[in-house]
């Protein structure tokens, strides 16, 4: 199991990219996400 080393989040008008990149700065998630359904 690789060890976390950041999350982003780009915070747009209607979607926002939400990232995760592990230690050795390889991205693990890269998720687009609805501005209604963030929350959810």
């Amino acid at each position: 199991m690789s060890r976390l080393k950041a999350i982003g989040i780009d915070l747009a008008k209607s979607v926002f990219s939400i990232h995760r990149a592990d230690v050795d700065d390889k991205c693990k998630i890269l998720k687009t996400i609805k501005r209604n359904k963030l929350l959810a």
